[in-house]
């Protein structure tokens, strides 16, 4: 195995890790306002408050399956050479209340969640019973019935109170709603939940060669692909994007959308015009019209970043995130980043880290200079353990290298290459990967 080659002493002055970064940036979130919100609209949204139930679930024993509610006793001995016969007294849908009771040598035909009549202290499903040869799932009255199988004592009976007892607490402040969540807050019969809301996200790329996708190509002109991808990165994430026009290359250009931006979103995020061109003016506007917090990081790709506030209507403070403008680095620094700040502010600040995994290289990964280098690849299992390909050319212009990618691999900032058959940290853009 090749030993790593290491590069000489940390970076240029003024770059910081992404760490750092991270960590400031997120100084300046927390979680949003919370709001009633129906049932239909909280995947993925994160409880605000404790749900307590008002009452148990199920309320009353019911039977798990469609059968007859016998006296367990009376079926004592029943098999298919000495079955046991029952009066049939009654017929019971699932919504209804039987009136009476079951007394010995009775039975009442039951379907599935229908409450237990009185009396009845097990159900025998209709499989265990002639209901085949009388034509099952008939609703036609009978006399009696004919049981095959001995019942034990409670058998396909849900107790009250089995799934939720009253008063105590179903789901607590804090956990995030998937279906199953979904469906326990339906059953308490709530139609809505108390959630942090979702962020707002305004999507604004910058630049004079930029068209939107749809209109003709021109010489010299290219499609934003920025802002469709920054905004779909927003909704994985559970925020609302709202992607505005093009800001041209222009202090008065990029002053108006922003000051169209703030009119309701929660976080700003443009891409391009933070590095140190001539036409490099979002450090400009974010100067005069906010507070500025600017560095840049020590990663590749995604070494521009810009970060700083705007005051809104009403002192509201609005969070500026400005992202590089070549796609992947915009979408790495968004990964990085933007992510852990729209977590932040659903309620679930801990949820953005994805797992990692150490995978070994079948390739030569080279890191051109003392920055993290996050290199886009394909993860797999081979069995033993994971290993990783390169996607391919990983310029900071080569967003198929992103498209491709279920992971990302790390090469440290003091490592210059990483040789075929090492090991390195593997990000996993999903769920791990089975071994």
């Amino acid at each position: 195995m090749t030993t790593i080659a290491h590069h000489g002493p940390p970076g240029p002055s003024g770059m910081i890790s992404v760490e750092e970064a991270r960590a400031r940036i997120l100084e300046h979130f927390s979680p949003l306002p919370v709001e009633q919100t129906p049932l239909t609209e909280v995947l993925g949204q994160v409880l605000a408050e404790d749900v307590r139930a008002s009452f148990s679930i199920p309320p009353m024993a019911n039977t798990s399956m469609d059968g007859y509610a016998v006296r367990a006793a009376d079926t004592e001995g029943a098999a298919p050479s000495t079955p046991r016969e029952l009066r049939v007294t009654g017929y019971l849908a699932a919504g209804s209340l039987f009136n009476g009771a079951v007394g010995p040598g009775e039975a009442v035909r039951i379907m599935t969640g229908a409450p237990m009549p009185d009396g009845a202290d097990a159900v025998v499903p209709f499989e265990e019973t002639d209901e085949q040869e009388h034509g099952r799932w008939s609703d036609a009255p009978r006399e009696r019935v004919r049981v095959d199988v001995a019942a034990r004592l409670g058998a396909n009976i849900r107790r009250a109170g089995e799934d939720v007892r009253a008063g105590e607490v179903v789901l607590a402040a804090g956990t995030v709603l998937g279906p199953a969540q979904i469906g326990v807050l339906a059953s308490l019969g709530l139609d809505h939940a108390p959630v942090h809301r979702r962020p707002r996200v305004a999507v604004l790329s910058t630049g004079d060669e930029l068209l939107r996708p749809g209109e003709p190509l021109r010489p010299g002109k290219i499609y934003d692909s920025n802002a469709f991808g920054i905004a779909a990165a927003v909704r994985d994430c559970g925020g609302v994007p709202t992607i505005l026009d093009v800001a041209r290359d222009s202090v008065e250009a990029l002053t108006a959308r922003i000051h169209e931006a703030l009119e309701t979103a929660d976080l700003l995020i443009t891409s391009a015009g933070v590095s140190r061109g001539d036409f490099d003016v979002v450090k400009e506007v974010l100067a005069r019209e906010g507070e500025v917090g600017f560095w840049t990081v020590r990663m590749r790709p995604g070494k521009p970043l810009a970060f700083g506030t705007f005051r809104a209507a009403g002192d509201r403070v609005v969070p500026h995130l400005g992202l590089p403008g070549n796609p992947v680095s915009a979408l790495m620094t968004f990964e990085l980043f933007g992510r852990p700040a729209l977590f932040t502010l659903l309620g679930k600040p801990e949820a953005w880290v994805r797992p990692t995994v150490r995978a070994v290289t079948h390739e030569r990964i080279v890191n051109p200079d003392p920055r993290r280098f996050y290199a886009r690849a394909i993860v797999r299992s081979d069995g033993d353990g994971y290993v990783v390909n390169l996607t391919g050319p990983q310029g900071s212009g080569v967003l198929t290298s992103m498209a491709l990618a279920n992971g990302y691999a790390i090469v440290p900032e003091d490592v210059a290459t990483i040789e075929a058959g090492e090991e390195c940290d593997v990000i996993l853009l999903g769920a791990p990967l089975p071994l």
